[in-house]
């Protein structure tokens, strides 16, 4: 791989290819044991280290699409060798180190707040620029943090993880607002994080591989803090957001994914990676394989040691065989059809004979939810959006249990996301739900149908054969029938007319799945009329 020192865009994406390439020959010596290919990643990383690993200004700004912080800080946990740590370090200090100008060095690429690089990462406290690269560097920093515990690193992290999850993060776990647009600093910035609160339905660009990189950042998180928290936004975005990028059957892409699509509002034919349906295959291939490698992982993100015992992460039908941080066996087999259901169980197959400790998550959905061991209330404090822990001495045999009740409910945004107001979304569980214009009469807009403001009348039912399996929503909407069709801008409105119409509503990650990839409108959020 070449490393060229006229530093144009095409170099800087060979230093995301750099970080790649150095996770995987980690990967690939802890699965097989075998050191050809991590001896190429030690050889790359060498020259890195001689290039980058100086007060050089013209090598101080390098470092767009930052994978290769993460796959430096890889390369020494599996080496021991403490230079790829320290170079590590060194991509985060050179940025905000330097002086935000056009040089022969940056021709070619963005500069300034689109890469991150106007303010120095530990006085940082606001998400801003090309999301991708924004959340591979912070996941980058989380790594780097791990493994040196430097205070005012984890500071700056968690105000900008509190930063993207509450000011700049779609109900989905989507981030990244707009194709196009400024900083707060004013300065240009693609594919990436706007101003607070601007959340844009059908322009929302949120792309799959940011969405991919915001669980990637909270994963890290989740295992430097060990809150719940993170491990919510992990859930969200990867039965929301990430799998939105994929049809059902595994050969279609979506570069991008809004939340609303109406016929005719967007001209595709001026854009590069919006697409009205799912494409085989994209120019800019970099969403596809980080989404089939983030399902191919997300089992590793299930479950997390803990001083004494492990945590639960995520649910869903597998068995863990691994051991405690003490070196003991234990292996666990967790059954359920999570997330359409919200009985899990969890049997304890093989385990040391002294207390430790099971941690079991809560969703911050989940309020209400039981927790039983061996039929028996397991007598724990449990809290939606916590860790239960419970503590014993387990035996084979002993079974789990947590039962979280599936509620459809109505999420409305926060009062100052002027895109969303008088509107909701439905939820149940993890799951966003969408409507399609497939569900709808023909000809009808999607910007013609209203939701009733009685979640109670909402039901679900699980169907085998729809849509791959799923559990889908139906109720009534209101079509409103007197929607003038007019080229003026504003225009004075009487009472609408409505019609009540029953739908069905799906789960947002299965939408443009149906009538052969034909274009089709849809919306998550709906404008309410309250009874």
């Amino acid at each position: 791989m070449k490393i060229g020192l006229g530093m144009k865009t095409e170099s800087f994406i060979e230093m995301y290819n750099s970080g790649h390439l150095l996770t995987s020959a980690c990967i690939h010596y802890r699965i097989t044991g075998q050191t050809n290919f991590l001896d190429i990643a030690v050889k790359h990383a060498d020259l890195l280290y001689s290039l980058f690993m100086t007060d050089d200004e013209r090598y101080g700004r390098f470092g767009f699409n930052q994978t290769q912080i993460m796959g430096l800080v890889e390369l020494y946990r599996t080496t021991k060798d403490k230079r790829y740590l320290e170079l590590a370090e060194k991509f985060i200090n050179n940025r905000g180190a330097y002086k935000v100008a056009e040089t022969p060095e940056t021709k070619g690429y963005p500069i300034g707040d689109m890469v991150q690089e106007r303010t120095p990462l530990r006085k940082s406290d606001e998400a801003v620029g090309h999301a991708v690269l924004a959340l591979y560097y912070y996941a980058g920093a989380a790594d780097v943090y791990a493994e040196t515990g430097e205070q005012a690193l984890i500071d700056a992290l968690d105000k900008l993880w509190m930063n993207v999850a509450l000011k700049k993060m779609y109900v989905t776990g989507a981030v990244g607002q707009t194709h196009y647009g400024a900083s707060t600093n004013r300065d240009k910035i693609e594919e990436g994080f706007i101003d607070e609160y601007m959340m844009p339905n059908m322009t929302a660009y949120n792309e799959t591989r940011a969405n991919v990189c915001n669980s990637m950042f909270s994963y890290r998180m989740l295992g430097v803090h060990g809150e719940s928290k993170y491990a919510d936004i992990m859930e969200t975005v990867l039965y929301n957001s990430a799998l939105s990028g994929i049809n059902l059957e595994g050969d279609r892409y979506y570069y991008a994914n809004p939340l609303r699509v109406i016929h005719g509002s967007r001209d595709y034919d001026k854009m590069n990676t919006e697409f009205p349906t799912r494409q085989a295959y994209l120019d800019c291939f970099c969403c596809p394989p980080n989404l089939v490698r983030t399902i191919a992982k997300v089992s590793g993100w299930a479950y997390s040691k803990s001083k004494n015992g492990i945590a639960v992460n995520l649910y869903g039908g597998n068995i863990l065989n691994t051991t405690l941080t003490d070196g003991s066996k234990i292996k666990l087999k967790q059954e359920t059809a999570y997330p359409w259901d919200g009985d899990v169980k969890i049997t304890m197959q093989e385990c040391k004979n002294t207390p430790f400790d099971m941690l079991v998550r809560i969703p911050d959905w989940a309020e209400g939810t039981k927790v039983f061991v061996n039929g028996k209330d397991a007598d724990v404090t449990v809290k939606a959006g916590e860790f239960t822990t419970i503590n014993r001495e387990w035996k084979k045999d002993d079974v789990i249990r947590i039962a979280m009740p599936l509620d459809i409910n109505f999420v409305e945004g926060h009062e100052r996301i002027e895109e969303v107001r008088n509107q909701v979304a439905i939820k149940r569980g993890p799951l966003v739900y969408c409507v399609e214009s497939a569900d709808l009469p023909k000809d009808t807009s999607i910007l013609d149908v209203f939701i009733k403001g009685d979640a109670s009348q909402l039901k679900s039912e699980y169907r085998p054969d729809f849509l791959g399996g799923v559990s889908a929503i139906t109720g009534n909407v209101l079509l409103r029938k007197d929607a003038a069709k007019t080229d003026k801008m504003y225009h004075k409105v009487n009472k609408p007319q409505w019609e009540k119409y029953n739908t069905t509503f799906v789960p947002y990650y299965a939408w443009s799945n149906r009538n052969n990839e034909k274009e089709s409108e849809m919306t998550v959020f709906l404008p309410v009329v309250w009874e």
